[in-house]
């Protein structure tokens, strides 16, 4: 009887500890996969992991953007969502980063294809106040 219920109790010691580093784990690991530069990640409870960019402010892909590798946000709407440009200074974009070339000449950064966009209603680092607009506009995750 004895030699069961420590059996039973070192079971239970060996899944409460390796359960209780499975959370440390698993954030630490999505959070350290590679995203090319110059992508960061940001994460918060309710989205999980997703891209930002260099300072730290969220990334959105666009529902309307059907043909990989073409935005269709242009006038108004590239005034609310604002295209992530390429500067001087970046290093050159590695798989799955890409860039393009938009209707009137300038570049922007896409990822697996899609076109990548600021919102202009997120104020600070990692806000998602853009998330789920017009049930169109989505972070963008790694």
């Amino acid at each position: 009887m004895c030699i069961r219920t420590l059996k039973t109790l070192c079971i239970l010691l060996i899944i409460l500890f390796f359960g209780g580093l499975t959370p440390l784990i698993t954030p630490v690991s999505l959070l350290g996969a590679e995203v090319p530069a110059p992508l960061k990640t940001a994460q918060n409870d309710q989205l999980g992991t997703f891209l930002v960019g260099p300072k730290g402010m969220t990334l959105y892909i666009f529902d309307n953007d059907k043909e990989l590798g073409k935005s269709s946000c242009y006038g108004r709407c590239a005034e609310n969502w604002p295209p992530f440009t390429p500067q001087p200074d970046d290093p050159e974009p590695v798989a799955p980063l890409s860039v393009i070339t938009r209707e009137d000449g300038s570049k922007q950064y896409a990822y697996k294809g899609k076109p990548l966009y600021y919102y202009v209603e997120d104020y600070t680092p990692g806000a998602t106040a853009g998330h789920g607009v017009g049930n169109r506009w989505w972070v963008v995750k790694p």
